[in-house]
């Protein structure tokens, strides 16, 4: 059932539905997406925009859909996070090293849903390298949330590194959009920007042709605004792919029909480590109500440790900087990326390229990832750091011996102002808080819109599910969506 007359208002569920239908053509759902763009400039959401293309793209639609062709996502407009190589479009990844790359190929995930019929608006800003927690560290200058406080004018973060892509969809200007997460990148900005984002469990989207961050952390997924359109796209998004040395080779549920199951019976585990000091008493009244809607549901409440929980933190900001140097040493200014002129020798060439191309936090990260792999400490801080991962995860098995799926905050606080943490690197890193442990344990989690503080600022709740089990995460998510009944809309401040 249609809930809307405005094509951009549409979820990715309904806009797919009236496509079909032919209650709109793939063209005029673009046109007016396009449209919505061009008034949001100031949020800064894209880095890369592709209308022609994606007029393109949607009249090749139009013509499937007339003849009874149309595949699962076709003619619906999404953003694609300027991390994920698209092949003759320039891909950035946020940052002056690679301001002017143009891939001659294309990422898997990308390619997968332009297989299933997407459309693609452009490239969506991040965080530099997809190193941040706010998207204020783009080569390209920080995205906007498109939410403020009430009765207040401040510009906030949209949260990192996929921030861009949160605030499109937020502001409405695209219907769903691809993110990454290393410690949290998806469910931090959709939590703080009060819309729906799943990280798959490590192995369900292939990470080829993705620009890499730390490896064994990363993953592609969905950011939408409904559960049901995380489905719908992850659906899409994920596939085994032999070009991935990491893809694991398992069936992709049917994750939108999995929905229908409910919460009835299920074990909900909350845990206890997840109560942090300092942290606003609406986050732990919010947990209460969404443990509260679950078990009104017939859902059972449950209380689990994990007792490691304290040391992810600093666990993941050993491994992934550790991780970061390596991968980030491929940008020497020689084969592609950004090359420094009037040099002496090829030393320098390295030196003033990597200088001039990287910002500040990427060198940050390069920084503390070289010390710690070191010859001096990598016994004391990088292979400590692994012990502490296999611990952690070691925690997330023994307590769902005891539940199905834990409920936990998705952030320890809502949106903040723009600069207000940047000159304090480790108050920025504790927004990853409830996150990062998920990424180290190779688990899914999903960020659920639930409430709004009391400046009236988006807050989410985060469901963690056992390895690959994203359908029974997304269940659970669809029961604290209808539960919260969370309709808040930003007001478009950004079109006046």
């Amino acid at each position: 059932m249609m809930t809307t007359s405005l094509p951009t208002d549409f979820t990715l569920a309904e806009a797919r539905d009236a496509v079909r239908a032919k209650k709109i053509s793939a063209r005029e759902l673009t046109e007016a997406h396009i449209t919505a763009m061009k008034a949001a400039k100031v949020l800064n959401a894209f880095i890369t925009e592709t209308p022609e293309h994606a007029l393109d793209m949607a009249a090749q639609s139009d013509s499937r859909i007339a003849k009874g062709e149309a595949r699962p996502l076709e003619g619906l407009p999404i953003g694609m996070k300027d991390l994920f190589c698209t092949k003759g479009i320039r891909t950035t990844a946020a940052s002056k090293i690679l301001e002017n790359f143009v891939p001659s190929y294309e990422s898997t995930v990308s390619q997968n849903l332009w297989n299933a019929g997407a459309v693609m608006l452009g490239k969506t800003n991040l965080d530099e390298f997809a190193m941040g927690s706010s998207n204020e560290t783009s080569y390209f200058g920080p995205v906007i949330n498109p939410w403020r406080a009430t009765n207040k004018n401040e510009n906030l973060v949209p949260g990192g590194s996929s921030g861009g892509s949160a605030s499109a969809i937020a502001a409405h200007l695209c219907l769903a959009a691809t993110g990454t997460d290393t410690g949290g990148s998806i469910r931090q900005p959709a939590a703080v920007t009060g819309i729906v984002g799943i990280k798959p469990t490590y192995g369900r989207c292939s990470r080829w042709g993705t620009v890499a961050f730390a490896s064994s952390l990363d993953q592609a997924g969905p950011m939408t605004r409904t559960v049901r359109d995380a489905a719908i796209m992850l659906g899409a998004m994920a596939s085994y792919d032999p070009k991935d040395s990491t893809s694991i080779n398992t069936p992709v549920p049917d994750y939108e029909a999995a929905l229908k199951n409910g919460v009835k019976g299920l074990k909900v585990g909350i845990p206890k480590e997840y109560r942090v000091d300092g942290a606003p008493p609406e986050i732990d009244a919010l947990w209460a109500k969404g443990a509260d809607w679950l078990k009104a549901q017939g859902a059972e409440i449950v209380e689990v440790s994990l007792p490691h929980t304290k040391y992810a933190l600093p666990a993941y900001y050993i491994v992934a900087p550790a991780e970061a140097s390596s991968n980030l040493a491929r940008y020497d200014g020689v084969r592609y990326g950004h090359r420094a002129s009037n040099v002496r020798d090829l030393t320098e060439l390295y030196e003033k390229s990597r200088a001039e191309g990287f910002g500040r936090e990427v060198e940050r990260r390069i920084m503390i990832g070289t010390y710690v792999l070191s010859a001096g400490y990598y016994d004391a801080f990088y292979l400590r750091a692994q012990k502490i991962r296999t611990l952690i995860a070691r925690d997330f098995t023994e307590a769902y011996k005891s539940c199905d799926v834990l409920l936990t905050p998705a952030t320890p606080c809502a949106a903040f102002g723009v600069g207000a943490k940047t000159a304090d690197p480790v108050s920025m890193y504790l927004n990853d808080v409830f996150t990062v442990t998920v990424n180290l344990a190779g688990l899914p989690g999903l960020s659920v819109p639930a409430g709004l503080s009391a400046d009236g600022l988006p807050l989410g709740l985060q469901i963690i599910g056992k390895a690959f089990d994203e359908a029974t995460v997304l269940r659970v998510g669809q029961a604290l969506e209808e539960a919260a009944g969370f309709n808040a809309k930003p007001a478009a401040w950004w079109k006046s």
